[in-house]
């Protein structure tokens, strides 16, 4: 028996698997939630109304999926040409302390028109530089960016830290730890009155569609894939390399930080160092059980959002940890990965 790599991927394979890939996840997570003593089909019967249920668990389940979009995107764009950004945590919050830093002064006086967008701008700049630095290193060095993005998260937000508590502290905040608030002529609009869910999805989804197209119909987008295919033979075939990969590092980068930015405009206001729950690491899992597809990276933040939502909901009704969540989510990664390995090879006797 052996592994024969198939000449091409069918198509529907490719889309079935994300499908057979959270299936296995919720199966194996079901043993789980058996051995904690409840119902299995109750304990996802009160996921699905914890983050469905009710205008309430609908807008909050699409508000923690804005910014899983964005951190998505990131690493699906990046890893498509094989640049394996880890980092879109730390560039999430560079993008949203910048807008913190520079909120009040570069928008005073505009309207809200022009103050949202160029806050979005200066949060996606701010996200490029974090991921341009590990970049520049594997270009001249050849440092492998997948530890030095992963490091840079911590410094992140150790930097964020020391802003909140020093330059940028709220002066009005109790001593609490939090950076001074965003202006009120750059906070964005409700999509939904009453409820916390903002223009910030309508923004996510129409960047993944143009994510999309670009990726399919520009000479970026194919030089960006060549090099992600095989390094050597794009060289080879004239793709400039090294500016494809820092117009896709810029892309990556600022596609992290402006999550931050529209996170910081759209639900809390102002920085903590909690303003992530963990934003650019499960943008990884979104990307790969998008198989890092754009328009399939909304369907997947949409699960992952429900999922962590969801969670809250069934712990309170049925009494088991809503960690069960992280576990599920976690298990969507492996077996979205061993999904993936089968769309390239089968099995020959």
């Amino acid at each position: 028996m052996r592994f024969e790599r198939r000449p091409h991927r069918p198509f529907a394979l490719v889309i079935a698997s994300p499908v057979i890939a959270i299936a296995a996840a919720l199966a194996i997570s079901g043993v789980l939630i058996a051995l904690a003593g409840a119902p299995v089909l109750e304990a996802y019967y009160q996921i699905a109304v914890g983050s469905f249920g009710s205008k309430l668990a609908f807008t909050e389940t699409l508000t923690r999926a804005t910014p899983l979009i964005f951190t998505g995107l990131a690493a699906a764009v990046a890893f498509r040409a094989q640049v394996w950004n880890i980092g879109a945590e730390g560039q999430f919050y560079i993008g949203a302390i910048a807008v913190a830093a520079f909120g009040a002064q570069a928008t005073a006086g505009l309207p809200a028109a022009l103050a949202i967008p160029l806050l979005m701008f200066i949060g996606a700049v701010a996200g490029m530089i974090v991921l341009l630095v590990p970049l520049g290193l594997r270009l001249r060095f050849g440092v492998d960016e997948v530890v030095t993005t992963l490091l840079l998260n911590f410094v992140a937000v150790l930097f964020v830290s020391m802003l909140i508590e020093g330059p940028l502290k709220d002066p009005l905040a109790f001593g609490w730890p939090q950076s001074v608030p965003v202006a009120d002529n750059a906070i964005l609009p409700k999509l939904i009155e009453r409820s916390r869910l903002h223009i910030g999805l309508a923004v996510a989804v129409a960047i993944a569609v143009v994510v999309h197209i670009v990726q399919a119909r520009t000479v970026f987008g194919m030089q960006s894939k060549a090099a992600g295919l095989n390094p050597r033979a794009a060289k080879f075939a004239g793709v400039p390399l090294a500016s494809t990969l820092i117009k896709v590092a810029c892309l990556s980068g600022g596609l992290a930080g402006l999550a931050g930015a529209v996170e910081v405009m759209g639900v809390k206001g102002y920085v903590t160092t909690d303003l992530s729950p963990g934003f650019g690491y499960s943008g990884i899992i979104v990307a790969m059980l998008a198989n890092l597809h754009p328009i399939g990276v909304i369907a997947a933040a949409l699960f992952t959002a429900a999922m962590f939502v969801g969670a809250d909901g069934m712990s309170r009704a049925i009494g088991i940890p809503s960690y069960i969540a992280d576990v599920t989510v976690a298990l969507s990664l492996l077996t979205m990965l061993v999904a993936l390995f089968f769309t390239q090879y089968r099995i020959r006797k």
